[in-house]
Formats: structure tokens, sequence, C-alpha cells
């Protein structure tokens, strides 16, 4: 028999809406100096009685960290939003009836794959959407699904990942890994794995990039007039930070060195407390982090201390490069980002040696919510990583982070590069969009789906890019 909580999608419409950085971030070997967010509205209606409700997603088409190539920012955008209007489409005619975790899991399984080929088949030869790329653009939609379950039932979407919203429990999708017989996915469900209180606020990480300046001094003539910091020690000074994410190279043993000295000289003594390194996918050998990983142990040995994770220093896809991380595991916690694009892929990391995850929405609401329940089964550790999310996106962001039993807080750096785009927003939700005593708060998240409170947000939104049906 039907669940009458069900719901189905019944239309999609999308915006692009263009955002500029106050300041370039450097992404590998890009550098992202603007971006377009896909801002998506999903109609469902409820199986009970047919009410219609809508649903908003966000997500920032951060081109550089999606797709690395040398093919232009232009050509890659286009693909990008190109594929969005596919997916607008296809979202409103899929077919499939549940709870939002069930039909974004059915799509992502079936759907998502077969489209993206038909896609990639339409492109030039030398163009090909990664897989990456395609779960950003999906993940839009995939919130607003989610979002829009809670808002056609008036209740918040965290609420609903557990019985008698979902027809089944983890086990349905969820595989445990071969050498853990005492994991079990049966009986399962999401609000299983969540934190057992919900903080009304979290530690903020601050993302220190390869072109930041340090100092006021090193800032000199560049420094912006805009109200807000342009080097590391304004930002350490007027929002408390108490942890930072540090972007190296990857591909510069020397400069990588220098640049954690130089960063934890400035930030110890104004009392920052934990420290990443971030190698940006660019390492190939495990010896490269390992050298720059025993150096500072020996060297930097309060920076060591504090040094809680690194993240993801070796190329995006493990099926290509398969390498064994068991060395640097095992000198500090070693986090996946990019690779993690699903459970499986987390699954792959464990048996090569990852010891942890980080989770982004930008890679859908379903997949982060399976791959931290994956992860917190088998032990692995959490974190919640920004994709310099504005507006609506850093909503659903920071929710996630809320629940997800994350090692310390949240990554959050909208706010450092582009912190106009979320003014009207910020009207709304002012302490979701600064940081004050090393914290963000979310006391203003409220009311059903995601809490969004839309009323009260005078957005003016562009023209729509397609409107299905």
């Amino acid at each position: 028999m039907p669940n009458p909580l069900d719901i189905q999608v019944r239309g999609a419409r999308w915006y692009a809406l263009p955002v500029k950085t106050r300041l370039p971030l450097k992404f590998g070997r890009d550098t992202l100096t603007e971006v377009v967010c896909a801002r998506v509205c999903l109609t469902v209606s409820r199986a009970s009685d047919g009410q219609r409700a809508e649903g908003w997603g966000e997500t920032p088409l951060s081109v550089q960290w999606v797709w690395p190539s040398s093919l232009s920012y232009e050509l890659r955008l286009q693909v990008l939003k190109d594929f969005c209007q596919v997916l607008a489409q296809a979202y409103a005619q899929f077919p499939a009836r549940g709870h939002a975790l069930e039909i974004g899991a059915v799509f992502l399984h079936t759907a998502l794959p077969k489209l993206l080929a038909a896609f990639n088949q339409s492109l030039p030869p030398h163009v090909v959407l990664p897989h990456l790329a395609a779960l950003v653009c999906a993940s839009a939609f995939d919130l607003a699904l989610h979002d829009a379950y809670g808002v056609v039932h008036e209740v918040p979407t965290y609420q609903t990942y557990t019985t008698p919203w979902l027809n089944h429990d983890l086990s349905a999708y969820l595989t445990p890994a071969n050498d853990c017989p005492e994991v079990s996915f049966t009986g399962r469900y999401p609000v299983h794995y969540f934190r057992p209180t919900i903080p009304a606020e979290l530690l903020a990480w601050h993302l220190v990039g390869g072109l930041d300046y340090l100092t006021i001094a090193e800032a000199g003539q560049n420094r912006l007039n805009d109200g807000h910091p342009s080097s590391l020690d304004e930002w350490i000074a007027r929002d408390g930070l108490k942890a930072l994410k540090i972007k190296l190279r990857g591909n510069d043993a020397a400069w990588d060195y220098q640049r954690l000295v130089a960063v934890a000289r400035l930030a110890l003594p104004l009392g920052v407390e934990l420290f990443t390194a971030d190698f940006n996918c660019t390492v190939t050998d495990p010896a490269y982090v390992n050298e720059i990983l025993d150096r500072v142990k020996i060297e930097l040995p309060e920076l060591w201390q504090k040094l809680r994770y690194v993240e993801q220093p070796f190329p995006y896809e493990l099926a290509d490069y398969p390498i064994d991380v068991h060395s640097v595991s095992q000198r500090c916690p070693l986090f996946l980002d990019e690779s993690a694009h699903d459970w499986h892929w987390v699954r792959r990391g464990r048996e090569l040696g990852w010891t942890g995850v980080a989770l982004k929405t930008c890679k859908t609401q379903t997949g982060a919510l399976l791959s931290l329940c994956w992860a917190q089964a088998h032990g692995m550790e959490l974190m919640v990583q920004d994709l310099t999310n504005p507006m609506l996106a850093q909503v659903t962001h920071l929710l996630l982070a809320a629940h997800a039993p994350t090692i310390a807080g949240v990554e959050t750096n909208g706010m450092q590069f582009y912190p106009e785009a979320s003014a009207v927003e910020a009207k709304v939700h002012p302490e979701l969009y600064q940081r004050r005593e090393g914290k963000v708060r979310l006391n203003s998240l409220h009311g059903p789906g995601f809490g969004y409170r839309l009323s009260e947000i005078e957005q003016s939104l562009p023209q729509p890019q397609s409107i299905w049906p």
C-alpha cells in the first residue's frame, strides 16, 4: 500500500545567479574570481491528498573545483549550465514516488548516469563533463527536493529522516565493508547517525587561500577599503577565529612548507587552536605529504599538536589513482573530499587508507546523508567543507554541519570572498553570514523544510533559465 506521506515531483525551474568575488581564490591550478549559483525550485505533490508545495535548493557551479581543465572557463561554465537545463526536464518528469531521500537515491543511481552519458555524447570529443560536475549541477535540484518534502508536510526536513516518513531503512542503500561483519544497516535510519543534540552554534573554519595576504603590511596598497578584512591577521582579530584551513600547492614542497611556517607563526600567538592542510589534489606520491608532515612534527611541534587532519592531497578519481595512503593516515588523519562522490567511493577510500570524509551538500543532500551514515558506521571521522557557499547554499551547508557529528564545526568562507552576495539573506539570518567569537549561529533557522523563511527574504530573481512543464 502506498505511503500517504510520499511525494512526486510535478515541476521544475532554475535560475542562474552570477556572483563576483572581492578577492581571488586559488583552486589548484585555477583561480576563481566569479561564480554562477544555480537556484532551483521544484514543485511536488503529496500522495495522500494531492497537496502541492515548492522547495528550493542552491549550489555554486564552481567550475574550477568541479572541472579542472585547460578548457576555457567560459566553455566549461556553459556546459554546466546546459546540463542544468537537461536536469530541469529530467527532474520535472521523473516518475518515482517516495521520500525525498528515496527519490534522490533512485535518480542518482539510475537516471543521472544515463543523462550524463547521453549529454557527453552530444559534446565535442575533447569536451567531457566530469561526474563530479554532474553531481554539483544535480545537487541544487536534490536540495530543492528535500526542502519540498518538509514544506509539503509542514515539518523541518531533518526530522523526516526516519520512520514513518521513510519507506525503507538504510539497508536498502548501503552495504557494509567486507571487513566489518558487525556493521548492519537493518533497522537504521539517518537520524541514528546525527548528533544526539543539535547545536545552535558551530566553530567556524577560515580558509587561508594560496593568494591570501597574511598581514596588513603584506597587503599594502592592495588592501581593500570595503569594510571587510584584507589579510589573515585582520580576519583573526575581527572574527575571533580559532580554526584555519591552509591551502597549499601540492607541487612545490618548499613553498608548501614555508606557507605552513608563515601561517603558524602568525596565527598561533593570536590564539588559533586548530589547523588543517589542503594540498589541492595535485600530489601523486604519498612521500611528498609524508616529508612535509615529518618536517612539521620535528621543526614546528606546536603546529603539529594542532594539525587536526590533512585534506585530499591526491587526484580526484580513485578509480584512476588507487593510491595506497596508509603511510599518510598513520601520521595524521586523512580526509577524502573531491574523491568522495558517494558512499561507494568512501568505502573504496577506506580500503586505501583514508580515515575521514569531508561532506559537502554540493554533491547532493542525498549523497551526503548516505556517506555520513556509511562513514559513521565504519568509524570514519567527518567534516563538512565549504564550496564558498553564499545565499541559500549557506543555509543547507550549515544545517548539514549541525546534524553531522563533525570533528570540529564547519568550514565557512563565503563571507571572505563574496560577503555582499548574501546581503538580502543576512537581513533575516544575520549570524549565518558572519563569524563572531570564531563561530556561526543557526538560531534564525526555523519552520518547514530547511527553514529558509523565504517569505521574509526580499530577493529579486532574474528570469528562470527554464521552466518544466
